[in-house]
């Protein structure tokens, strides 16, 4: 099994009442990547750059960090071209590997622009350079250092200039194998495509929590009627366990509950609603034990929460 680590630059409109923003935010201009094997050795690398079709001026933010210019722009290749030959150049046994979430995103916001074959239909397993560099520190998953931080932090030579694809790349791939391998098995999942069936949601334990994704539903309403999303079960014993604070929410896009296992103690739940480009939802619901304090804290949370909405 191969590691592609992939970093893209992109071009957008000037204008916000460019209709083509909400269909295309970023057009992708250029992709870099490196291929690693099992042991995170660098075995090939991919550059292309890409000639617009969408956005034919260069926004002059944009111009000023990726230093490119329609002129270079125009040497290169149509998107359809360079995404089949990106695609040859992964294989068929690999994970995507990323600084962030983002390009994996806009990798399929513009496959499905372009109107190429979905690169999943499904959720996308991938590793979050940047999360996991985090995580090596001792800090949150939210934590979010640049690029060029981790580099000098890790003392990596810097012998290529940032902000080109290929070269953040390079340098995402050498981060990534300087982390430890505990860290590595902290995958993540690009929600992209949400789950259309039940055998599509995913189920995943880590070392100290649980994550859940669940299949699209026609409405949030119809969402909680479904037992796996509601139901408040030890992710150790696989068994639903006594609830102890009922489902309540301040904003009704993220809602919060807690139960408590006999035999493992408290656990806290959050489900987090996501909505879909055709009006679906679906949710991402994590578990996690907490400790009396936690589960106090939570209480009066809920309290706060109820009391507002008198």
């Amino acid at each position: 099994m191969n590691y592609i680590v992939f970093d893209l630059e992109w071009n957008q409109g000037s204008s916000r009442r460019d209709h083509l923003l909400h269909e295309l935010p970023f057009e992708i201009v250029e992709i870099g990547a490196v291929k690693l094997d099992e042991a995170f050795r660098e075995t090939a690398t991919f550059h292309r750059l890409i000639r617009p079709k969408v956005y034919r001026h260069m926004h002059r933010i944009t111009g000023d960090i990726i230093h490119l210019t329609m002129k270079d722009l125009e040497k290169g290749d149509p998107f359809e071209t360079v995404a089949a030959d990106f695609l040859a150049f992964c294989g068929d046994d690999f994970s995507f590997c990323t600084w962030g979430s983002l390009d994996l995103t806009e990798l399929q916001r513009n496959f499905e622009y372009f109107h190429l074959p979905k690169l999943s239909e499904e959720p996308i397993p991938f590793y979050d350079v940047q999360k996991l560099y985090a995580l090596s520190r001792g800090e949150g998953a939210r934590r979010q250092h640049s690029l060029e931080r981790a580099v000098t932090d890790l003392s990596i030579t810097q012998d290529l200039p940032f902000h080109r694809a290929i070269h953040d790349a390079i340098y995402t791939a050498r981060i990534f194998a300087t982390l430890p391998e505990e860290v590595k098995k902290n995958i993540s999942f690009n929600n992209f495509n949400a789950p259309k069936k039940r055998r599509q949601e995913v189920h995943i334990v880590f070392d100290d929590y649980a994550k859940y994704i669940s299949r699209e539903f026609p409405s949030k309403e119809a969402m909680f009627l479904d037992r796996e999303v509601s139901s408040m079960k030890c992710y150790l014993c696989h068994k639903n366990i006594r609830r102890k604070i009922k489902w309540f929410s301040r904003d009704g896009k993220q809602y919060l509950g807690a139960a408590r296992c006999d035999k493992h103690g408290y656990m806290r739940y959050k489900i987090r609603v996501n909505r879909t480009e055709n009006g679906n939802c679906f949710c991402v619901k994590t578990s996690k034990f907490i400790s009396d304090a936690d589960m106090d804290a939570l209480r009066l949370r809920q309290e706060k929460v109820r009391k507002r909405s008198l």
